[in-house]
């Protein structure tokens, strides 16, 4: 339609419509950027490096809080979004404390139902053979410890190579960037630990379900 041919308050009402529109957009880019980085982020592990406590201070979105949690799992339970980047601990009262935590990378994702069958404090680092084909300068047994990238606090997944641990590498939280295991910065991996026993069940999902 042509615009002349348009009343003063049709024209009006229609731009302010592509105002909206163009807003919109413009709101929308920075969440998309941050979808595109997060995606995009690449960084090797780096044995040995030890993080400083101002880089563990992480964005306030992704440090353990309490938030409504709708799921038919009982308390106890650990639910992790691997999209959304967090990690949920389910409370009673329909409540959940969650952190923020790193993803495996594209290719290394997956879901599942496993338990924790194991538990340890500063574990030792045996990168798999595929990890160390990938990464060949990567050492083939490191001693727990701050610059171990297995972090604080492990808890390992059934009988599977992946875990849940502790990191040496903070900027990395809310990312998609590892073999397969979830990561938290030390301080959170701790407080984990000492919340969950040995045979927590743990709920892998790609995706939220509502």
């Amino acid at each position: 339609m042509n615009w002349k041919s348009l009343k003063p308050a049709d024209r009006i009402a229609r731009g302010l419509a592509l105002m909206a529109a163009v807003l919109s957009v413009a709101l929308l880019a920075p969440d998309i950027a941050e979808a595109k980085k997060q995606k995009e982020l690449t960084i090797q592990d780096q044995p040995g490096y030890v993080p400083t406590p101002e880089e563990e201070m992480l964005p306030a979105q992704y440090r353990p809080q309490p938030v409504y949690f709708r799921t038919n799992e009982p308390a106890g339970t650990i639910v992790i979004h691997t999209n959304e980047r967090f990690l949920y601990l389910v409370q009673d009262g329909g409540r959940a404390i969650r952190y923020g935590i790193g993803v495996g990378r594209d290719g290394f994702q997956w879901q599942g139902l496993q338990k924790v069958s194991r538990k340890q404090e500063w574990p030792d680092w045996r990168p798999p053979a595929e990890m160390i084909e990938r990464q060949p300068y990567l050492p083939r047994f490191m001693a727990g410890g701050p610059g171990n990238p297995m972090g604080a606090r492990a808890l390992y997944l059934g009988d599977t190579v992946y875990r849940i641990h502790g990191t040496n590498q903070p900027r990395t939280i809310g990312y998609a960037v590892s073999s397969g295991c979830f990561r938290l910065v030390n301080r959170d991996v701790i407080d984990l630990f000492n919340r969950v026993p040995v045979g927590t069940k743990v709920v892998i999902l790609q995706s939220a379900k509502l």
